[in-house]
């Protein structure tokens, strides 16, 4: 489970957050993740993968302005769609938000 306050993981039967000492209340406590995004791994990577060359994926993530750069430059010449294939494959890719877009 996550902190409600600060979003740190905490154990499942604590009582107070270590990092920050707030009183942990099961229904208050959150069971997801609050620095992964809400958009899809795989979505965002089948973009990528069939249409990074236009920027479709960071358009679907809300890069709104780098998104733009690659439709104009077509990816990058396809370098800057490869390396953001990659980064997406192996979960460092974040939204517009700074969260994490993971296959979990």
């Amino acid at each position: 489970m996550y902190c409600a306050n600060c979003g740190a993981e905490i154990n499942d039967n604590a009582v107070v957050c270590v990092k920050c000492g707030c009183a942990v209340n099961a229904p208050k406590a959150k069971a997801v993740n609050p620095n992964k995004s809400d958009k899809d791994w795989l979505t965002t990577l089948l973009l990528c993968f069939f249409l990074g060359g236009f920027g479709i994926h960071r358009f679907y993530t809300g890069h709104m302005g780098t998104a733009i750069v690659q439709l104009l430059t077509c990816g990058g010449c396809g370098i800057w769609a490869l390396i953001d294939f990659i980064t997406i494959a192996m979960g460092n890719f974040k939204d517009a938000e700074g969260k994490d877009i993971k296959n979990n």
